[in-house]
């Protein structure tokens, strides 16, 4: 009786050593959720939705979106960081989230420490775009005109101070030495869509998540900030070109996982990102709101985030930016 039982035991200290490996063995098995650090309809909004659906097909479970939206995309950068670790939860960021660090000093999370790099999922320039019947002119050139001559009448919206939004639109002023003031949003959907509505003039904002409304003639685009036209969009000059010289600004989204998510789980999720960003449907997706299709994933990924974090930090430090309270 005493052999049986020390071998029943052997025998269930086994099973439960392999427990986990089974369990992580059969990842995924239940939904997984994206959460979006910004309101619907945002630029992040625009590539996490399509990509989560490309996936739900790869994996074979639903991958669902989650907004949760507030001080710059930070709350939902903290709700994922303190996810459990057990690869149902990741979190689509932006460049806003390699801003903050310098701009919010009290983060209860590290971007580069608490949360892990899986992929860049898109990267666009940000263009200039206003509301067709409040703003009258019809090139860069006419709007700063206006601008300097009305110091302070226009304004402009973001996806929340702080974001790259923010500081797209304080780089602007500052090149061109024009005073427009900022209206914080909780995400550039929301910012979008009273651009739209003509409560505010302008937005400095991520072509992702205005491509629809300039291709549908709600809102009109006076330039872009890359150093080449966008092929979706070959009427639309660029800054350069437009008369300001230096205002060159994108942004990127990307996706990661907490800390501690299991290594053979994080590679497997980078291998379907790579497989989803060769799908025909995200290729066209990606390419009518202007984005490239990116290759960086993980530890090379990862560098360039701290590369970021690091430049963002000199440029918000020489600029001399302050959150608004």
């Amino acid at each position: 009786m005493s052999n049986r039982l020390t071998r029943l035991a052997a025998l269930a200290a086994l099973v439960l050593s392999c427990a986990p490996a089974l369990a992580q063995g059969a990842w995924p098995n239940r939904p997984v959720t994206f959460i979006v650090p910004f309101a619907a309809g945002g630029g992040t909004d625009a590539f996490a939705r399509p990509l989560a659906a490309q996936l739900d097909g790869q994996l074979g479970v639903r991958v669902l979106v989650e907004n949760r939206a507030g001080a710059g995309g930070t709350v939902g950068a903290a709700a994922a960081a303190k996810a459990a670790p057990d690869g149902y939860t990741f979190f689509v960021g932006a460049t806003h989230h390699v801003i903050a660090p310098a701009l919010y000093p009290k983060l209860s999370y590290d971007i580069e420490r608490d949360l892990v790099p899986i992929a860049m999922i898109s990267q666009v320039p940000h263009v200039v775009v206003a509301n067709p019947t409040k703003v009258k002119a019809s090139t860069l050139a006419e709007l700063v005109a206006f601008a300097k001559a009305n110091p302070g009448k226009l304004n402009y919206g973001s996806a929340g101070a702080g974001t790259a939004h923010h500081l797209a639109g304080e780089l602007f002023k500052v090149l061109t030495g024009t005073n427009i003031v900022h209206v914080a949003y909780r995400g550039a959907g929301p910012a979008v869509q009273d651009l739209v509505a003509g409560q505010i003039d302008l937005v400095f904002d991520g072509l992702g998540s205005s491509a629809a409304q300039i291709q549908g003639g709600t809102i009109k685009a006076l330039a872009v900030a890359s150093q080449k036209r966008v092929p979706a969009f070959p009427d639309v000059p660029t800054a350069i070109e437009a008369g300001v010289p230096g205002y060159e600004v994108s942004t990127f989204y990307a996706l990661w996982a907490p800390k501690g998510t299991p290594q053979d789980i994080v590679d497997r999720m980078t291998a379907e990102v790579r497989k989803a960003l060769e799908a025909p449907s995200i290729k066209e997706a990606w390419a009518r709101q202007g984005s490239d299709i990116p290759t960086l994933t993980g530890p090379a990924f990862g560098r360039f985030v701290s590369e970021e974090v690091a430049r963002w930090g000199k440029v918000v430090k020489e600029a001399g930016v302050k959150l608004e309270q």
